[in-house]
């Protein structure tokens, strides 16, 4: 294993934790960028599969950086890239915690505060963005995406059902 890979997963994923306002989802879009574009370690629809394992799988969102990174450099690189996505996020939030409960009461926190709520909204509609548009390769997939969404925002009925109807149009070959 080359140790350039591992230290490119490093240094790409520890600087990207520091971006994830709203959590491992909300830096997707860099995740696709990096891992699809910039270093061509996968193609769309890997990265669009690693995506749709990675939420269906219990645990945290955050399982598609362990995804990439087994993808690109094995064992290795699923942990190297898990350690540098969740390390520097976990002693800013460590630090952060500290010094956000000594000023509870300060009118600039709730500003802070009350600004990150449309930001981690926007990251996450982002990180949507791209998924869809990596993983929708033909006009069945966009209208099942659609049917997704709409039954997600419009209904109380679970989008579950929705992704089994999908999984069987795949498995039937229409996808």
């Amino acid at each position: 294993m080359a140790t350039g890979v591992l230290i490119t997963l490093a240094l790409r994923f520890a600087l990207l934790s520091l971006f994830a306002i709203g959590g491992a989802n909300a830096a997707i879009p860099e995740m696709h960028r990096l891992a699809v574009e910039v270093q061509h370690w996968m193609s769309d629809r890997q990265f669009a599969d690693m995506y749709a394992i990675s939420q269906l799988s219990p645990g945290p969102n955050v399982i598609i950086v362990t995804l990439i990174g087994y993808h690109v450099a094995g064992l290795a690189g699923a942990m190297v890239a898990t350690a540098a996505m969740t390390g520097p996020t976990c002693l800013f939030a460590f630090w952060v915690a500290r010094v956000w409960e000594r000023f509870k009461d300060a009118h600039w926190r709730n500003a802070i505060q009350t600004g990150l709520v449309p930001l981690s909204i926007g990251l996450m509609a982002a990180s949507a963005y791209v998924v869809t548009i990596a993983a929708d390769i033909g006009w069945v997939a966009v209208v099942l995406t659609g049917a997704t969404a709409a039954t997600a925002y419009f209904t109380r009925v679970s989008p579950l059902w929705v992704f089994l109807l999908g999984g069987l149009i795949g498995f039937a070959g229409l996808l």
